[in-house]
């Protein structure tokens, strides 16, 4: 057993040579870019997103999270809801953004299978295709078979499952904790701009002044939730359009104030109380538009505590590596079970299968553990400028409920006929077909 265990560590440890020890490694998500500055803003964004130097180092995983930003419908939930779903769902298997980031993994425990197989068949013994048994061509006591008892790994499953259980649930509990602080602005943005046209004071005010205290308070409320949405993204991402965004509903130089701020949020924040407190209205009726902005701080403060503290390190580390470690020496104890099979060849696929599906379960759970890459913020700050608009001038407006594809995010209504989007990306550096594509979509 000793010298079987020796041999098996020595294969493992080739293994992980063989397939890179980079794949049981988190590649790191941080992009350093250089600040976009105003002049160069417009033209960064035609180039459809970050520049070359800016994403030639980013992964599949983060480059596709922006297609995870899903906005439903009522057409999506019908297709949601399909009795094809499931045949659907195991088809798609291998065009899954979550199964490609664990490829590497999976081709490691996998070759690690195919490995012991191969070993055991020289060390052994083997049946030919006719069923005749042969003897091993290495008959060396000291050169053992790779095989492992099963016991020991059916008792540390129990422990490794509900790490992985404590480990997706507290994800998705951040991810829940991120759309309710963003459901919470949707909200109170509307609450807000619906109190200031109802307390207005229209005494000895002309309306044209009226509709530009109104017009001011409602672009004062979406630019500090757009500010937030670029509070909570990656500067290659979203600067550019931000500040593109600003200038095109702003005022100049209220523009280059948030910009220029060291805290953006806290200065769009501090405009949107001036424009409250511009407002002719009784002193009590503003402070109760003042205590919406007191939910916005809040929403802003929970955000925050959310993207700059993840789950404690240590627990990730431990889980990442407990699964690692099982599922590397999972093949030798996989080699008995499989006995009935050819040569034991089934646990090859079989080591495949469970590898894919443990470690997506772990990726599962990092890929919702930082939640704003793939909310759809920029569609809520859309709806929350729409209907902050409509409010203040009741003008005709849509529900607010869109399908417009320039949001960087999809259902299959959205990329209907286009193919998988998951795909697209996954070729020349991601944004050679789909950042055009978007492009033309939000001109359409």
């Amino acid at each position: 057993m000793m010298k079987s265990m020796t041999a098996a560590a020595l294969l493992v440890v080739l293994a992980l040579a063989g397939q890179s020890a980079e794949a049981f490694v988190s590649p790191s998500t941080t992009a350093t870019c250089p600040a976009t500055s105003a002049s160069t803003a417009a033209s960064s964004l035609a180039m459809g997103g970050p520049n070359d130097t800016a994403t030639k180092d980013i992964p599949y995983g983060e480059n596709s999270r922006k297609f995870r930003r899903t906005v439903y419908t009522h057409d999506d939930w019908v297709k949601h809801r399909s009795p094809n779903r499931f045949v659907k769902n195991i088809f798609s298997i291998f065009s899954s953004g979550i199964y490609k980031n664990v490829g590497r993994e999976v081709s490691t425990t996998t070759t690690i299978a195919t490995l012991v197989f191969l070993w055991n068949m020289l060390t052994v013994g083997y049946d030919d295709f006719n069923q005749i048994h042969h003897a091993p061509l290495i008959d060396n006591y000291y050169v053992p078979g790779l095989t492992l008892p099963l016991t020991p790994f059916t008792l540390a499953s129990g422990s490794l499952g509900l790490l992985l259980v404590f480990r997706t649930n507290t994800a998705y509990q951040r991810w829940d904790e991120a759309r309710k602080n963003w459901g919470m602005n949707i909200n109170h943005t509307r609450d807000l701009v619906r109190m200031g046209n109802a307390f207005y004071d229209e005494t000895d005010v002309d309306p044209a002044t009226r509709q530009a205290d109104l017009q001011r308070l409602s672009v004062c409320t979406w630019a500090f939730v757009r500010s937030m949405k670029r509070h909570l993204s990656p500067e290659w991402e979203d600067e550019a359009a931000y500040r593109l965004e600003l200038y095109e509903r702003l005022p100049e130089s209220q523009a280059n104030a948030i910009i220029n701020a060291a805290h953006r949020p806290n200065r769009a924040l501090f405009d949107l109380s001036m424009a409250i407190e511009n407002l002719p209205m009784h002193f009590m009726r503003k402070n109760e538009m003042h205590k919406a902005l007191t939910i916005f701080e809040d929403n802003l403060g929970s955000s925050e505590r959310l993207l700059t503290s993840p789950v404690p390190l240590i627990y990730n580390r431990h889980t990442a590596r407990f699964l690692s470690w099982w599922l590397l020496f999972m093949p030798l104890a996989m080699y008995k079970p499989f006995a009935s099979t050819w040569n034991h060849v089934g646990m090859i696929p079989a080591t495949a299968m469970i590898s894919l599906f443990l470690f997506g379960i772990e990726e599962l759970a990092t890929q919702m553990e930082e939640p704003f890459t793939i909310l759809p913020m920029q569609a809520f700050c859309d709806k929350i400028g729409n209907w902050c608009n409509e409010i203040v001038s009741w003008e005709d407006g849509d529900n607010g409920i869109t399908t417009a594809k320039s949001y960087q995010g999809h259902s299959e209504v959205y990329f209907e006929n286009l193919g998988d989007a998951a795909g697209v990306v996954n070729g020349n550096n991601g944004n050679a077909f789909v950042e055009p594509q978007l492009q033309e979509w939000g001109r359409q």
